[in-house]
């Protein structure tokens, strides 16, 4: 088993290695650039940003410092965050997902596995029919449709549960997370 898993890993970097290099030539071949905004900027500013940010290298140089920084885990700056690294704003995020991807886990596992046993017990009954209906529908339908509809049902019109926050000043509270563990384990494994 364990050799199965390190097989299934060290295949995943050649696919990793795809996805960087598609992604990273696509953003180039994108017409536009970074500092491309509603003014344009005098010339020998954007040749310094070409500088600083590497643009004025070649693109094979570009490419092996791209994968570079991202064996080394830095993504480079935010364009939006101004003064935040990607990598600062990826980690500042990590303690949420990772309680919320904890607790939606625990949640399917063990709701899953309890009506899972139920159905089992009643065999071609109603109960196996209903649980192997909605578990259909929650692999089939994805997580981008069901979401929206239930954040809109369960938060907008029946006002059960909130659609968005997470607690007063970044600070988990039941009410906040609550409502996206629910939705989680719709999403296949």
């Amino acid at each position: 088993m364990l050799s199965y898993a390190v097989r299934r890993l060290l295949g995943a970097i050649p696919t990793l290695l795809v996805i960087l290099t598609i992604t990273f030539f696509l953003v180039r071949l994108a017409p536009g650039g970074p500092f491309d905004g509603e003014r344009s900027l005098p010339a020998e500013i954007e040749r310094n940003l070409a500088a600083v940010y590497h643009l004025d290298e070649p693109l094979p140089m570009q490419y092996l410092r791209y994968l570079g920084q991202v064996v080394q885990g830095d993504f480079g700056p935010s364009f939006k965050y101004k003064d935040f690294s990607v990598t600062q704003l990826i980690w500042s995020g990590f303690p949420v997902s990772l309680q919320l991807g904890g607790t939606a886990m625990l949640l399917a596992v063990s709701v899953g596995t309890a009506l899972g046993a139920f159905a089992a017990l009643r065999q071609n009954s109603g109960l196996d029919h209903a649980v192997m209906g909605a578990a259909m529908v929650g692999i089939a339908v994805p997580n981008f449709v069901i979401a929206p509809l239930l954040t809109l049902v369960l938060g907008v019109h029946l006002g059960l549960l909130p659609t968005g926050g997470w607690g007063p000043g970044g600070r988990c509270c039941f009410r906040s997370w609550r409502w996206p563990c629910r939705r989680s384990p719709t999403s296949p494994a």
